[in-house]
């Protein structure tokens, strides 16, 4: 153990609940790599309600033991990260499916100034039974690839829990999420906040517990793909929500002058009605896309930041959501003012009623897109409101 006037450089730290099986093999090794390579460091087990006698079973080896009441896997890390004292954390489990005696690539990439430092089981090698078939074939090659498309990160094994980082660069991330999703929040923050990533081979074995372990492969998964969905507003709602205007605008149009035939099938006034729903729908799309992502650097959030998007952030306010908003309207307006004076010209008899409603949901659309850009310019004009920050 380091003195009390030396510096600690490293700290392995190990999230536990009810690791009484592996704890004692995992700190041994820990310990054994500081040791053995003269890093001066600690070994920290963030226990989190450990019933089956961990924590004294760390104490014996060597470890010192933070308690962590918040319930969860991020929780758990996050108490042992504050409480760390080292300058780099290398984090991993404490089931003994990694080698804590071999953690040398991972401080020679920190010692060399990389702020973020993952391992990767699939260069590394993963032992017979280590990983299940669903994680290894679909689950974590797909998350990791939705992760590097997403968010452009070069990390290609986004959930190996075996990972080193600059204890103070982690934290000045302020990570959020509590479960096992805390694993995609430090890669996907990481990149967005610039910092300096990379990625070292590292083993996977079969762990050493007669338990099944806590993760719940479905359930676990989508809170992995949710995070990194609602993270990227681009691709959840603004790409999607484009696409979805501009067919529905174009096709409500177009059926606005008349019935359209392909072959074998055609489109009249119900395909109008449902392009017009789902131009509304992904005009709503884009415009929560633009609010999210104002808000979000408004309040100083880690997203990446886009020349063109910040042109446009300073074109557009109240004023200016309010002019164009009451433009839309106005053209809504004055396609249901000339709708209703042909009505009058015909002495508001019958009329076809084929055409009379191509026109009207053509009208409808305009006042409802011209609606929503106002109280969108108006909740912007909020947004931006100055306020001191207390």
């Amino acid at each position: 153990m380091p003195t009390s006037t030396e510096t600690i450089e490293l700290s392995i730290v190990m999230p536990c609940l009810n690791e009484a099986e592996t704890l004692a093999v995992c700190v041994d090794k820990a310990r054994g790599y500081l040791e053995r390579s003269g890093v001066v460091g600690e070994v920290v087990i963030a226990d989190n309600g450990s019933t089956d006698g961990s924590q004294d079973i760390a104490r014996a080896h060597g470890a010192r033991v933070v308690d962590v009441p918040a319930k969860g896997y991020g929780s758990a890390l996050m108490g042992g990260i504050e409480a760390a004292r080292g300058e780099f954390v290398i984090m991993g489990d404490a089931d003994d499916s990694y080698d804590f005696s071999k953690l040398d690539p991972f401080v020679e990439r920190l010692r060399a100034g990389d702020q973020l430092v993952m391992g990767n089981r699939f260069r590394g090698g993963i032992a017979d039974g280590a990983m299940p078939p669903l994680h290894k074939y679909l689950g974590n090659p797909v998350l990791s690839w939705i992760g590097r498309v997403l968010f452009r990160s070069p990390i290609k094994d986004f959930h190996c829990g075996l990972r080193g980082f600059n204890r103070q660069a982690i934290l000045d991330l302020h990570l959020q999420t509590t479960g096992m999703e805390f694993a995609s929040e430090v890669v996907v923050k990481s990149t967005l906040g610039g910092l300096r990533v990379s990625e070292v081979p590292t083993t996977l074995d079969k762990d050493g517990r007669s338990r099944p372990p806590h993760l719940r492969s479905w359930r676990d998964g989508w809170r992995h793909l949710r995070f990194l969905l609602i993270f990227s507003p681009r691709w959840l709602f603004l790409i999607p929500g484009a696409v979805a205007f501009f067919v529905g605008l174009i096709g409500t149009v177009f059926l606005a002058f008349g019935p359209l035939s392909f072959d074998g099938f055609g489109l009249d006034v119900s395909s109008q009605v449902y392009l017009a729903a789902l131009t509304v729908v992904g005009y709503q799309a884009i415009l929560f896309a633009i609010l999210t992502k104002i808000y979000a650097q408004h309040e100083g959030f880690n997203i990446p930041r886009s020349r063109n998007f910040d042109r446009l952030e300073k074109r557009i306010s109240l004023e200016s959501g309010a002019l164009v908003g009451l433009a839309l309207f106005l053209v809504g307006l004055i396609i249901a003012i000339w709708q209703f004076s042909a009505w009058a010209a015909a002495g508001f008899g019958a009329l076809d009623p084929w055409s009379t409603l191509r026109t009207a949901v053509l009208a409808a659309l305009f006042l409802m897109l011209g609606s929503q850009t106002i109280m969108a310019g108006m909740f912007l004009g909020a947004l931006k409101v100055g306020l001191r920050k207390q």
